[in-house]
C-alpha cells in the first residue's frame, strides 16, 4: 500500500513536471499507477488499453503521462527511482534505457518463459536482457522513416528517392514550383532537429547511411570521426535554410509532423506513428502520403533506420508487483497490439502482427517494409551502458551545433571524438 507521503510525491510530480494524472492521484490501498504516453494519441490509446484491463481485473489503475520528450522523461524516470519511490508501478521504458535503468526494475524471466518470449522479435527481447535477467517486455518497436508527398511527386514527375542526393534535388525542385504556385509556406524536407534524443536517431540515420558506423562501435571504440560522418553532416547543413526552415532546428516529432500533415512539406522524416494521424478524416493529407525506407548516402551507401519502441517494465519498489505484471502481460499481448497498431500504427513487436491481414490493411507499409523494421540500426546504448545518455548529449549537441553554423562538421567531430574517448574509460 502505498504511503501518504508518496502520494503526496506523486501529486508533486504530475504539478511541477505539467504531466497530466488521467484519474487523478492515487488515494486507495489497491490502486496501480502506470507511466505511459505523453500526449494525444499515444496518451489516449494507452488509456483506452489500461481501462479495459482494469475493468477486466477490477484494479483501478491511474495513468500518469510524462514529458513528450524522451530525454525530460529519462530525468524524471531517474530522480523518482533514485529515490526508491513505489509511487509508480509500471513504466514504460525506451529502447535504449535497459542499461541505465535496468537495476530498478524486477526480472520478469519467471512470469514470461521462452516460450512465451519466443513470439516477440529476438533482438527486442535480448535488448532488454540486463545481465541474464529479463527486465521489460517489448510493447512497440519503432524505425525512422521517410514520409513524402506522393501527390506532389507524381505530378513532378519523380520516384521516392532512394539518395539523400536525389532527395535533396527532388525537395529544392518541388519546392520552388510550390512556392511560385502561391504555396509560400511549402518546405522540401522536415525532421526533428532539436538538441535531443530525436536528433540523435537523425543524425545516426545520416551517418550510418554514408557507412559512417555508429558513433561506438561494438567494442567500445569511439569511431565517430570519419570523412563519410562528415560528409552525412555537411549534406545535413546544407538543408538548413534552403529545402528545411531554420526553425528545423527546434523541431521534435510533433512539429515535424505538424507541418507535413498541415501540406506544407514534401518530404518528412519521422516514426510509424505519423502514417494513422496523416491519413486521418480530418487531415490535409489525407490519401496523399507515401512511405518508404530512408535513404542511403551516395551510391555505395546502405539504407536504415534508427531502431526505437519502447517496453514496460514494473518497479522492483512496488508494493503491487503481481498486478503489475498481469497489466503488463494484457498491454503487450497479441490482440492489444494488434488493437494499437490498427488505431494508431504502433508497430508490434509479436511478428505473427506483420501477417495479420486486418494489421496490413490498415498500415499497407508494414510489410512492404518489414526487412527495415527487422534491420534497423541500433544506437551504442549497450556498449556504452550507464554513460550512454551522456554520449548521445555530446552527439546531439556536436550536431546541432554543426546544423546551425557554429562550427563545420570536421571540427565538430574532431572536438567530439575527444569528449567521447574520455568517456570511453569509464565504460
Amino acid at each position: 500500500m502505498r504511503s501518504d507521503r508518496n502520494v503526496l510525491v506523486l501529486g508533486a510530480i504530475c504539478g511541477a513536471t505539467l504531466t497530466l494524472c488521467g484519474h487523478g492521484s492515487p488515494t486507495a490501498a489497491q490502486e496501480l499507477a502506470i507511466s505511459c504516453g505523453a500526449v494525444g494519441q499515444e496518451l489516449a490509446l494507452c488509456q483506452e488499453g489500461v481501462a479495459a484491463w482494469s475493468e477486466q481485473s477490477g484494479v483501478p489503475v491511474t495513468v500518469v503521462s510524462t514529458p513528450n520528450s524522451s530525454s525530460e522523461r529519462l530525468a524524471l524516470y531517474q530522480q523518482i527511482l533514485a529515490s526508491g519511490s513505489g509511487d509508480i508501478d509500471v513504466y514504460q521504458v525506451d529502447v535504449i534505457w535497459p542499461g541505465i535503468l535496468g537495476t530498478h526494475f524486477v526480472d520478469l524471466g519467471a512470469d514470461f518463459d521462452e516460450e512465451v518470449m519466443s513470439a516477440y522479435f529476438p533482438s527486442l527481447v535480448q535488448n532488454n536482457t540486463v545481465n541474464g535477467e529479463l527486465k521489460m517486455i517489448p510493447w512497440f518497436t519503432d524505425v525512422g522513416l521517410l514520409y513524402y508527398r506522393a501527390d506532389l511527386l507524381e505530378q513532378y514527375g519523380h520516384e521516392p528517392p532512394t539518395t539523400w542526393e536525389e532527395l535533396t534535388a527532388a525537395a529544392e525542385e518541388i519546392q520552388a514550383a510550390e512556392r511560385a504556385a502561391g504555396n509560400s509556406r511549402m518546405q522540401g524536407l522536415v525532421f526533428q532537429g532539436n538538441a535531443y534524443e530525436g536528433l540523435t536517431c537523425n543524425a545516426l540515420e545520416w551517418v550510418y547511411s554514408y557507412g559512417g558506423g555508429t558513433i561506438v562501435d561494438e567494442a567500445g571504440e569511439v569511431t565517430i570521426n570519419n570523412p563519410e560522418a562528415v560528409a552525412a553532416l555537411d549534406e545535413a547543413a546544407g538543408w538548413i535554410g534552403t529545402i528545411s526552415p531554420q526553425g528545423v532546428l527546434a523541431y521534435q516529432e510533433e512539429e515535424a509532423r505538424g507541418v507535413f500533415q498541415a501540406g506544407h512539406s514534401v518530404f518528412m522524416r519521422n516514426w510509424p506513428y505519423a502514417w494513422a494521424l496523416a491519413n486521418a478524416d480530418d487531415s490535409p493529407v489525407k490519401d496523399k502520403v507515401g512511405v518508404v525506407a530512408l535513404p542511403k548516402g551516395g551510391a555505395d551507401g546502405q539504407r536504415t533506420g534508427v531502431l526505437g519502441g519502447w517496453n514496460l517494465a514494473v518497479s522492483k519498489y512496488s508494493d503491487m508487483q503481481e498486478e503489475a505484471v498481469e497489466l503488463v502481460a494484457y498491454l503487450t499481448s497479441y490482440e492489444e497490439q494488434k488493437r494499437r497498431a490498427i488505431e494508431g500504427a504502433y508497430n508490434p513487436t509479436i511478428t505473427a502482427l506483420y501477417e495479420d491481414p486486418q494489421v496490413l490493411d490498415a498500415n499497407p507499409f508494414f510489410g512492404e517494409l518489414y526487412d527495415t523494421f527487422v534491420n534497423a540500426v541500433a544506437r551504442p546504448s549497450s556498449v556504452t551502458g550507464t554513460r550512454y545518455n551522456q554520449v548521445s548529449t555530446e552527439f546531439w549537441n556536436a550536431v546541432h551545433a554543426t546544423l546551425n553554423g557554429t562550427v563545420t562538421a570536421e571540427q565538430s567531430l574532431a572536438q567530439l571524438e575527444r569528449r567521447l574517448d574520455r568517456l570511453a574509460r569509464n565504460w
